[in-house]
């Protein structure tokens, strides 16, 4: 049976995004992602936080490198994939990121102007009606 690997998360930037460069010269960004979920507990309204690691290629590592920092929205869409390693003492390791396959930046506070993607050589204007940006607090 075929399998299916998507992931949409939208978010807030927890750190400056890290580019750094493979031996071969190909860009890569590591950006570290806080994706929130409000919930009613009885009369409670309760927020849980998810952490997740993104990982990005190419133009849209240079992208995210230059235009984004701390604090930033973005949504991301790319795939869910586990990297394992050993360490120096022998022990096993592994850990859970995102690849993300495109990234949004979502408009600043107080910005009128629509969101960016860091996808092409020039931001590119996306307007969606149906997605309402809610500011964390």
């Amino acid at each position: 049976m075929a399998g299916f690997n998507k992931v949409i998360l939208i978010g807030n930037l927890t750190r400056n995004p890290e580019l750094r460069y493979t031996p071969s010269g190909t860009p890569v960004a590591s950006l570290g992602l806080a994706v929130s979920r409000r919930y009613k507990q009885g009369d409670d309204l309760k927020e849980e936080v998810c952490f997740v690691d993104i990982v990005v290629f190419g133009k849209q590592a240079e992208h995210c490198g230059q235009y984004l920092s701390k604090g930033n929205g973005v949504i991301v869409d790319g795939r869910l994939q586990q990297r394992r390693w050993e360490t120096e003492d022998g022990q096993k390791r592994s850990k859970h990121e995102v690849v993300a396959q495109s990234i949004t930046f979502l408009p600043k506070r107080g910005d009128g102007g629509g969101a960016h993607t860091g996808g092409s050589d020039t931001p590119m204007q996306q307007e969606d009606p149906h997605y309402e940006y809610e500011e964390p607090q």
